[in-house]
């Protein structure tokens, strides 16, 4: 099965993270985009997996994405 969780992916410096909102303390760094989507696919296997062995229940998917346009 699976569950598709939003992501949000922030640009910094030297590197992009991202985090998940429906997964608190799921988060992950990367110096490339593309290491960073890896590496927070990682982050949220790893985080269902400990809940799983806990006995605790995998959080559903509530949050979601969406754009605004404004006058800049």
């Amino acid at each position: 099965m699976n569950i598709r969780y939003a992501i949000v992916i922030e640009k910094a410096d030297n590197n992009y993270a991202a985090y998940v909102p429906d997964l608190p303390g799921c988060v992950a760094t990367g110096r490339t985009a593309e290491e960073m989507q890896r590496l927070i696919r990682e982050a949220i296997e790893f985080h269902l997996r400990g809940l799983r062995e806990d006995g605790l229940p995998i959080p559903e998917p509530v949050s979601r994405v969406d754009y605004i346009d404004v006058a800049a």
